[in-house]
C-alpha cells in the first residue's frame, strides 16, 4: 500500500520526484567510468562549456533513458528513446515493457530475469537487448538497468540504451587511435590551446631525449633546446592562428647529444562543432634523408643537363640540328669546347659502313661550340670540316672499338689525330689540357664522336665525367640514328603518297578545279592527306578531302586503300551521309591489321551544276568554306544570286553536323543540302593549313578566310595565294588543299518525256510493260521495246518486292540515248548479285548490266532512283520523227 501510494505521489509530481525525489541507491557500488587514457585537457573549458553546446559525442551516440516500476511498466520515456525505437512517450507510459519485446520469448526471459535481479541484488545489470522497432524491426541495443529509490523508499528501475552498432564503432576507433598513438614509428603529440603537451608517444620522447612526464604539461619552448625551440614554437603559433597545416618542415634534432634533423608536421585540432582544442604534430627523423640531399644534389647538376639534352633533341629528326643542340648544351657547363663529328651517312640518310671503321671512314665535324668563340676555336673544330686521322690515333682508336678515351695532359693532345696536325696547334694555344673523346653509338654501331675538352685552370674530366659523357652520348646517337632512319622512310612515304594521290584532276563540266599538296616540312613525317575529284552520272562531281591520322609509310598506304573504297562506293552514286557510313563499315578491312585501327576524316561533297545544288557531310573533318561573289549569304534549300566575276567574295564558315572519324562511330553521318549562288568557291582543305602548335585554328581559318575574299584571277592564282600563307617555320603537318568554282552547266532537255505513279502491287510490272509498249512505238524505237519491257519488268519488280509503296516511272529521250528510271522510297541501293543455276531469282540487275548501255542509282529524297540508258538505233527514218519538247 505504501509503495502504491508512492507511486501515486510520483505521478502527481513529475517534477519533484524527476529532480529530487529520486536517488540513485547503488551509485556507491558502480564505479565511474575512466576517461580516455590522455584525453585532452584544455584549461578553462569547464566554466566555458557551461550553457548549450553541439557537436559532442553525444549527438553521435545518443543514449536513451526510460524509467520503469518495480512491475516492469514504462513511467519514463525520453525523446532519445523515441527516436531509437519509434514509440512516442503517450505511446507507452503506463504500459509494460512486454510492448517492445513482442513475440520474442528468449528476449522476455531475459529482461524478466534482469529487472528481477535489479530489484533482488540492487547490482546494475548491462548487456545487449534487441527491442521491436514500432515499424516492425528488431534494433540491437546495448542497455544498462540501474536501481532508483524515491524519499518513500519505492523502487524504480531506470534504463539507459542506446544503438549498439555506435557504440561499437566508437569503440573500435578508440581503439583503432590508441593503438596507432602508441606503436607508431612517428613520434606523434598532442597540444593544448595554450601549446602545452597533453600527450606524447615513446617514439616522440625517444627522439626529444626526454621522459614522457618530462614534456606534459610544458610547451616546446620549456621542453626543447632553444635552438630547436624557437622555430618549433613559430610554427605551432602559425598553424594554431591560421588553421592551415604545416606539413614537413625540416628543423634541427632536438636532442643535443645527437646532431640530426627533423621532419615536423603541424595541423590544428578541433571537436566537432568546430571548436579549437588544440594542435597534434607527427615529427620523422630525416636525418638520413637530409644527408643524402647534398649528395643528389651534386648529381642533380648533371642529370639536369642530360634531360635537357634530351629534351632538345628528343623532337628532331634533323641530324644537323641535334649535333648542333649536343654541341651548345655542353658548353660551358661540361666542357669549353665541344664538336659532334658524324658519318656521312647519317647527315645523307644513307645507309651505314658494313665494314669496320678505318682512318678512311668519312667523317664529318657536324657541329661545334665554344665557351670563347675565335679563330683558333675554330681552327681546332672548324664546321662542316672532314676529319683526317691515323689508325693509332685517338680518333681512330674510338672509332674503331667503340670505347671512350681520355687525355689528362696538354703533352698528350698529339695522339689525337696524328702528328703535324694544325688543330693541335691551335689546342695548344687555347690551353687546352685535358680532352674526352666519346662514340656515338646506335644499336651497337658508331655513328660518329662526341669531342670534348678543358682549358686554362679548369679541372680535367676525371670518371665520372666520362660515365656521364658517355650516358648522354648514347642518349644523341639514338636520336642520329632516327634521323637517319627517318629521312629515309619519309622519303619512301612521300614517294608512296605522291603516286596514290591523283595523277590528273579532271574539269568537269559547270566547274573549274584546283588543287596543292604540300608535304610536311622536314620536322615531321608525310601524312595521310588525300583529295580526289570524281565523276558522276548525270553530270554531276564528287569532291572529296580527308586525312588518315598518323604518318609515315602506313599512313600513305591506309590512305590509298581508303581513297579507293570511297572512289568505288562514289560509283554507286549513294548520298554523301550514307557514303560515308559505308566507308565507315569497311574501316576494320581498311587498317593494317587488328591491332591498328583505322582513325580518318574526310568531307564528302557531291555538286549538281544543273541544279547548283550542293550535298555535303563530313566525318570528323574541318570545316568547308564556302566563298560567294558578292556580300549575300548563302541559305540551304535557297538559291542567292550574285553576278559573275573574279575568284573571291564573302567567306562562309559552312558549318556541318561534325559525325564522327571513320572509324570511332557512335554519332550519325548527316548530310547538308545549299544552292549556291553562280561563281562560288568552295574550299576543302585538310587540318594542317589552319592549324599550327602555336596558333589556335580559328586563327588559321580566318586567315585562310581572308585570303580567299581577296579577289583572284583564276583558281589556280587562289591555290597558290592559300599555299603562300603556310608558315614554314612551324614545320607544318601535310596539307590537302582543293578549290572548286562553281558554275551553272544544266543537262540537256529532253527530247520528249513521259512520267507514271505505278501502286506497290503485284500487277505493277505487268502495268509499266504496258506503258512501255504504249510509248515507245509513238517515239519510233521499236528496237528498243523487247529490252526496254524486260529491264522495266526486273526494275519495277524489284521496287515491288521490297519497296512497299508507290513507284515512280519516267520515260525521257534524248538526242543521243533513252533514259528509264524507276524510283522507289527504299534508300539502299540495288546489291548485284550471282545466281545460282537453280535459283529462280537474282537475275535483274545481271539482265540490267549486260543489256543497258549504261546503269546505276541515285539517291532521290528518302528513297533512290533506278536508271539505266540505251543507245538510240541508227535506224533509218528515225530522225523524221515528230518529237515533242
Amino acid at each position: 500500500m505504501r509503495r502504491a501510494d508512492a507511486r501515486a505521489r510520483l505521478r502527481r509530481r513529475p517534477a519533484a520526484g524527476g529532480a529530487g525525489g529520486i536517488v540513485r541507491r547503488a551509485a556507491s557500488r558502480a564505479a565511474a567510468p575512466a576517461p580516455f587514457p590522455g584525453a585532452l585537457t584544455v584549461g578553462g573549458d569547464q566554466e566555458e562549456s557551461v550553457g548549450r553546446r553541439s557537436g559532442s559525442l553525444l549527438d553521435l551516440v545518443r543514449v536513451a533513458i526510460a524509467l520503469l516500476d518495480e512491475q516492469g511498466r514504462v513511467m519514463l520515456w525520453s525523446q532519445a528513446a523515441e527516436s531509437l525505437l519509434g514509440f512516442p512517450s503517450e505511446a507507452l507510459v503506463g504500459r509494460d515493457l512486454d510492448v517492445l519485446l513482442g513475440d520474442d520469448a528468449e528476449m522476455i526471459k531475459v529482461v524478466r530475469e534482469a529487472i528481477a535481479g535489479v530489484l533482488r541484488d540492487g547490482d546494475s545489470w548491462s548487456g545487449i537487448a534487441r527491442l521491436r522497432h514500432r515499424d516492425g524491426h528488431d534494433v540491437r541495443l546495448e542497455a544498462r538497468l540501474s536501481l532508483l529509490e524515491n524519499g518513500d523508499g519505492v523502487p524504480f528501475l531506470l534504463c539507459r540504451f542506446a544503438d549498439a552498432t555506435a557504440l561499437l564503432g566508437l569503440e573500435q576507433g578508440l581503439a583503432v587511435q590508441e593503438a596507432l598513438f602508441e606503436q607508431s614509428p612517428l613520434g606523434l603529440a598532442v597540444f593544448d590551446r595554450e601549446l602545452r603537451y597533453v600527450r606524447v608517444n615513446e617514439t616522440l620522447a625517444r627522439m626529444n631525449g626526454l621522459p614522457v612526464e618530462a614534456h606534459l604539461g610544458r610547451t616546446s619552448g620549456e621542453a626543447l633546446p632553444q635552438l630547436a625551440a624557437d622555430e618549433v614554437m613559430a610554427v605551432q603559433r602559425q598553424v594554431l592562428a591560421t588553421g592551415e597545416p604545416v606539413i614537413d618542415v625540416t628543423v634541427n634534432s632536438a636532442d643535443p647529444s645527437e646532431q640530426g634533423y627533423r621532419s615536423i608536421s603541424y595541423s590544428r585540432l578541433q571537436d566537432r562543432s568546430g571548436r579549437v582544442l588544440g594542435l597534434t604534430g607527427m615529427i620523422m627523423d630525416v636525418t638520413d634523408r637530409y644527408r643524402a640531399v647534398a649528395k643528389v644534389e651534386r648529381a642533380r647538376q648533371r642529370l639536369a643537363l642530360l634531360n635537357e639534352v634530351g629534351s632538345r633533341i628528343g623532337d628532331l629528326l634533323d641530324a644537323e640540328l641535334i649535333a648542333q643542340e649536343v654541341a651548345d648544351a655542353l658548353v660551358p657547363r661540361l666542357a669549353d669546347h665541344s664538336g659532334v663529328a658524324v658519318l656521312e651517312a647519317v647527315l645523307d640518310g644513307a645507309e651505314l659502313p658494313r665494314h669496320q671503321h678505318s682512318r678512311l671512314t668519312p667523317l664529318v665535324m657536324a657541329a661545334t661550340a665554344a665557351v670563347v668563340p675565335g679563330p683558333d676555336a675554330e681552327a681546332m673544330q672548324t664546321p662542316g670540316a672532314r676529319i683526317n686521322m691515323t689508325e693509332d690515333s685517338l680518333f681512330g682508336r674510338v672509332l674503331r672499338t667503340g670505347m671512350a678515351e681520355t687525355l689528362d695532359a696538354a703533352t698528350q693532345l698529339e695522339d689525337v689525330s696524328g702528328q703535324g696536325d694544325p688543330r693541335v696547334r691551335a689546342a695548344y694555344r687555347l690551353g687546352v689540357h685535358s680532352l674526352l673523346v666519346v662514340p656515338l653509338r646506335a644499336r651497337g654501331i658508331v655513328l660518329g664522336l662526341l669531342i670534348l675538352d678543358r682549358a686554362g685552370r679548369r679541372e680535367g674530366f676525371d670518371h665520372d665525367d666520362l660515365v656521364f659523357a658517355s650516358e648522354l652520348a648514347d642518349r644523341a646517337g639514338a636520336s642520329f640514328d632516327n634521323a637517319r632512319l627517318y629521312a629515309r622512310e619519309r622519303a619512301a612515304a612521300l614517294m608512296l603518297q605522291r603516286s596514290l594521290l591523283p595523277q590528273t584532276v579532271v574539269q568537269p563540266p559547270g566547274m573549274e578545279v584546283g588543287y596543292r599538296y604540300v608535304p610536311g616540312s622536314s620536322g615531321a613525317e608525310v601524312g595521310g592527306d588525300w583529295f580526289d575529284v570524281i565523276p558522276l552520272p548525270r553530270g554531276r562531281t564528287a569532291l572529296v578531302v580527308g586525312d588518315v591520322m598518323g604518318h609515315g609509310l602506313r599512313a600513305a598506304a591506309t590512305m590509298g586503300r581508303l581513297r579507293t573504297a570511297v572512289r568505288t562506293l562514289a560509283g554507286l552514286d549513294l548520298p554523301p551521309h550514307r557514303l560515308l557510313q559505308k566507308v565507315h563499315d569497311l574501316a576494320d578491312d581498311l587498317a593494317q591489321g587488328p591491332e591498328e585501327a583505322l582513325i580518318a576524316t574526310c568531307v564528302y561533297v557531291v555538286y549538281d551544276p544543273a541544279t547548283r545544288k550542293l550535298l555535303l557531310s563530313k566525318a570528323g573533318h574541318t570545316e568547308p568554306l564556302l566563298i560567294t561573289p558578292g556580300p549575300a549569304a548563302v541559305h540551304s534549300e535557297e538559291s542567292v544570286h550574285s553576278g559573275r566575276g573574279l575568284v573571291g567574295g564573302a567567306a562562309n564558315v559552312l558549318a556541318l553536323p561534325s559525325g564522327a572519324p571513320i572509324g570511332v562511330g557512335g554519332v550519325p553521318f548527316e548530310v547538308t543540302e545549299l544552292t549556291v549562288p553562280e561563281g562560288s568557291l568552295l574550299a576543302l582543305y585538310t587540318d594542317g593549313l589552319v592549324e599550327s602548335r602555336t596558333e589556335d585554328i580559328d586563327v588559321g581559318t580566318r586567315r585562310l578566310c581572308a585570303v580567299l575574299e581577296l579577289p583572284h584571277a583564276s583558281v589556280e592564282e587562289a591555290c597558290e595565294a592559300v599555299v603562300s600563307t603556310l608558315d614554314q617555320g612551324q614545320e607544318p603537318d601535310d596539307v590537302a588543299l582543293l578549290l572548286a568554282r562553281l558554275g551553272g552547266a544544266p543537262l540537256p532537255a529532253a527530247v520528249r518525256e513521259e512520267r507514271w505513279t505505278l501502286s506497290a502491287e503485284p500487277s505493277a510490272p505487268a502495268q509499266a510493260r504496258r506503258l512501255v509498249r504504249a510509248t515507245l512505238p509513238e517515239w519510233d524505237l521499236h528496237e528498243l521495246q523487247d529490252t526496254t519491257e524486260l529491264l522495266v519488268s526486273e526494275l519495277v519488280t524489284n521496287a515491288v518486292r521490297y519497296g512497299g509503296a508507290p513507284i515512280g516511272l519516267r520515260l525521257a529521250l534524248g538526242e543521243e540515248s533513252f533514259l528509264v528510271e524507276v524510283a522507289d522510297p527504299l534508300p539502299d541501293p540495288p546489291q548485284e548479285r550471282q545466281a545460282a543455276g537453280t535459283d529462280e531469282g537474282g537475275r535483274g540487275l545481271q539482265l540490267v548490266h549486260r543489256l543497258a548501255h549504261r546503269w546505276g542509282t541515285r539517291a532521290e529524297g528518302t528513297g533512290k532512283v533506278v536508271w539505266f540508258e540505251q543507245t538510240l538505233p541508227d535506224a533509218p527514218g528515225h530522225g523524221g520523227a515528230s518529237h515533242g519538247p
